[in-house]
């Protein structure tokens, strides 16, 4: 019979694309996948390590897959993997732990899959995280997440990101459009482009630091690609953002109006603390420029509160600035200090109770932001691709330009796109619509 395995991953979308990959692998190995609810031989735990929260929330994961099948073996891959090995070794239940490069050839690690007395560990230099290995996800959701690049040349003082996966690195245009025409071969109608800094795209992409390849040229070549009816950019760093991206995608065949830029705080001094490669001008003119070529455009924000030095006016700074800003909803993360790196260094903590305020007011600020967005949509018509999830008897979706739209649950609306009139917005801060005309086929 074959061994079976189960997965759960933590984190980013990138997280996600490179789960699906390395199960793909496994499951050539002879391998059967199955939901990490179930009875497997193997649990793999794909750990993130942005925040405090990820790093708790393994050791439950670990005791999950225990309840499932005590005797099985768990490993663990993954950001948190690379950064703390020792640490997730010493837990009860973990076997294996795999750094940024040993993830993708884990059959390589993997024998009779016995329990391990002590967690065995294998994690690289991260300096030897020089090369690029692909991925995507496709299989448990209508989109699919689509690696183009990995690692990060960037210093910002907060973000262990650069230590757990490495230098900037990119995909090669011809693999990327190659896997982009393999996943709508499958079916998938949305494209969702991920990596650590996609901005960077093309640095590394044969071994080098030469950009053969930019994101625009990476852009525009995708929008050529046929079969494919939507791409999506995900967060994409505001001074990478050009203003020729833009414009191309107002006018492009598949890619949608949505834009994902972090931010992280609204005040310049802020932004110098966080070593930020722009400032609060620069984001200003951006989304300006979003609005002049796509007035509809969703346009959304990450924001860290509570950061070293933050005090009340610098917050207070950037909920107005926020508050001003022609934006569609805010993804809000409490700052929360990570081992190696520069602000564990700096003064001015603020008080966690203070963070946990500023958080709350910042998050109460998006829901009247997220309102304000889909009110003005109201009255518009919009396509909407349906997800397969059936939620207390309703199928939700989302317009080109982020709009969740839910209507009473119907399997035969599963990955389909219909051309919605918005109407009105319910009780749960969702859109409701009319059907104008037939199913799109493509």
């Amino acid at each position: 019979m074959k061994k079976k395995v189960a997965f759960y991953t933590l984190g980013c979308k990138l997280n996600f694309s490179e789960t699906s990959t390395i199960a793909r692998d496994l499951v050539e190995e002879g391998f059967e996948r199955v939901d990490f609810s179930e009875n497997a031989d193997m649990y793999v735990i794909n750990t993130c390590s942005v925040t405090e929260n990820a790093d708790k929330r393994f050791k439950s994961i670990v005791k999950q897959a225990q309840k499932s099948n005590p005797n099985a073996f768990v490993a663990a891959i993954g950001c948190y993997a690379q950064l703390k090995p020792e640490e997730l070794a010493a837990v009860d239940g973990v076997d294996l732990v795999l750094g940024a490069t040993e993830k993708f050839k884990i059959a390589d690690y993997v024998n009779d899959l016995s329990k391990n007395d002590f967690g065995e560990v294998h994690s690289c230099e991260i300096e030897e995280a020089d090369f690029y290995v692909g991925s995507y996800a496709i299989g448990d959701r209508t989109r699919a997440f689509l690696k183009v690049q990995d690692g990060c040349d960037y210093k910002c003082t907060y973000c262990t990101i650069p230590l757990a996966r490495g230098i900037s690195r990119s995909d090669t245009l011809q693999n990327v459009l190659k896997n982009a025409a393999e996943i709508s071969s499958k079916g998938i109608k949305e494209i969702v482009l991920t990596g650590v800094n996609i901005g960077d795209y093309g640095k590394g992409e044969f071994g080098n630091k030469k950009h053969e390849h930019t994101f625009l040229d990476l852009v525009k070549a995708l929008d050529r690609v046929e079969g494919i009816h939507r791409l999506r950019i995900s967060s994409i760093e505001p001074n990478l953002l050009k203003n020729e991206t833009i414009d191309f995608v107002a006018q492009s065949n598949s890619f949608v109006p949505h834009f994902h830029i972090p931010l992280q705080s609204g005040s310049d001094a802020i932004l110098k603390l966080m070593s930020r490669r722009y400032l609060t001008h620069l984001y200003v003119d951006r989304v300006k420029r979003i609005r002049e070529v796509m007035p509809h455009a969703c346009i959304g924000v990450d924001v860290i509160v509570g950061f070293p030095g933050e005090t009340e006016e610098h917050f207070l700074e950037t909920y107005n600035f926020l508050n001003a800003l022609d934006i569609s909803y805010l993804h809000v993360f409490t700052y929360s200090e990570r081992d190696n790196t520069k602000a564990v260094e700096l003064q001015g903590i603020v008080p966690k109770k203070v963070r946990n305020k500023r958080s709350k007011m910042l998050r109460g600020l998006s829901v009247k932001k997220r309102r304000a967005f889909y009110e003005g949509q109201l009255g518009s018509t919009r396509t909407v691709l349906y997800e397969a999830d059936n939620k207390e008897g309703y199928i939700h979706g989302f317009t080109e330009n982020y709009v969740k739209v839910k209507t009473p649950w119907n399997p035969n609306l599963v990955n389909t796109l219909h051309e919605i009139r918005l109407t009105e917005i319910d009780d749960d801060g969702m859109v409701r619509g009319v059907e104008v005309g037939s199913m799109i086929s493509v």
